[in-house]
């Protein structure tokens, strides 16, 4: 199952609570304060990943959910640090935010401190006293702390595109997990020299994004249903699509590498997506939802069925091919463009091919997949075209 487009949802852990604690050691009076800091909660990190194909690993796991900081000890013993969570993306993700990022407060056995101010504190909302018998538990966001509104999608005019990978290793953080928060030994002064405030953890942040995968290819290969798309990346790169004589076989985008060097420095990478269809742009047939996947390509390969084999003209497919691009996309037609005729080897491919040049003054180059002919000078003009 081939999966280019997913909804997650991301959360960062929480940071853990500063400590409470005295030191309390035989023959030392009034020991002080050494309640250690809590831990930071881990982060949600993606990570662009060569090995990684499509983003099916997501549909079927669509929630990232980092672990929380250990909350701090006596003895000045730190908790902790959660350890981040790494995700593998493949090479041409892009990232676009949903909702915008919040930090959700947790209930908690701790209540508020009283309202003091604390010189070196920044914000005396996560401020807290320990909970003691008799002491009513309330939440940690009853009094002090604003409500935190619920996650909310954006309008699509407002979502943001936050991240796009185009190389192997390329790493970005998705949500940052929260602060440990201090212990009561952070508090300490000349005057205040037991002091039993800690610092609540910071929460991690939690939002939705898409992650939309455009597939990284130098040419772009466009054509109708039965064009023979398949037979000819199977031939001039290494990879093997299915190949069957009814149209829609490619039922996913298939990338190939053309090599032009013994040693494999020139390369060109060729990207086949399925067939496209009259009304593709409004979301008709297969094409539109892989048509995403030639916006990033350099060069567009259209490959036409100069001999009509399924009774449609060439001429009428290569104008309905354009209008369908145009209409998803326009910037599309401004990359470079190779009009190749396909299944020369046909009794009637050669009429129809003076047919179409009467009717589009373009440079044709002409081939048969199937018979392996005209593909060298294909390949010529793949490497030029992109020089």
């Amino acid at each position: 199952m081939f999966v280019d487009k997913v909804k997650i949802h991301v959360r960062a852990g929480d940071g853990g609570n500063g400590s409470v604690s005295f030191r309390r050691e035989k023959y030392i009076d009034r020991g002080g304060p050494d309640g250690g800091d809590g831990g930071d909660g881990g982060d949600i990190v993606l990570v662009a990943d060569k090995n990684v194909g499509d983003l099916s690993d997501y549909f079927f796991h669509p929630r990232l959910l980092a672990k929380n900081g250990v909350h701090g000890r006596g003895k000045n013993c730190a908790g902790r640090a959660a350890k981040d969570v790494i995700a593998k993306v493949p090479i041409g993700t892009q990232v676009y935010r949903l909702s915008k990022p919040v930090r959700e407060l947790k209930y908690s056995s701790y209540r508020p401190a009283a309202a003091e101010e604390v010189p070196d504190f920044k914000s005396t909302a996560m401020l807290g006293l320990p909970y003691r018998e008799g002491r009513a538990k309330r939440p940690l966001n009853a009094e002090t702390v604003e409500p935190v509104a619920e996650i909310a999608e954006l309008p699509v005019d407002e979502r943001e595109l936050i991240a796009d990978f185009v190389e192997d290793g390329q790493q970005f953080v998705l949500a940052n997990g929260g602060r440990g928060g201090r212990g009561n030994f952070r508090f300490k002064s000349s005057t205040h020299q037991a002091p039993r405030e800690f610092e609540y953890g910071e929460p991690g942040e939690a939002l939705s994004v898409e992650l939309e995968l455009k597939t990284l290819a130098d040419v772009g290969l466009v054509g109708f249903p039965n064009a023979g798309k398949s037979t000819l990346i199977s031939k001039i790169t290494q990879a093997h699509p299915k190949i069957a004589a009814y149209p829609f076989t490619t039922l996913a985008p298939n990338v190939g590498i053309i090599t032009y060097d013994d040693d494999n420095i020139t390369r060109v990478r060729v990207a086949d997506i399925p067939g496209l269809i009259a009304g593709a742009h409004a979301g008709k047939g297969l094409g539109h939802d892989f048509l995403r996947h030639i916006e990033r390509c350099a060069l567009l390969l259209v490959l036409l069925d100069m001999a009509g084999v399924d009774a449609r003209k060439p001429w009428d497919d290569y104008k309905q091919l354009l209008a369908e691009l145009e209409l998803y996309n326009p910037a599309i037609l401004k990359k470079k463009r190779l009009v190749v005729a396909n299944k020369m080897d046909l009794p009637a491919a050669k009429k129809n091919l003076a047919a179409f040049k009467r009717k589009h003054r373009e440079r044709v180059l002409e081939i048969s997949a199937r018979e392996v002919t005209g593909l060298d000078k294909l390949r010529l003009a793949l490497l030029t075209a992109l020089s």
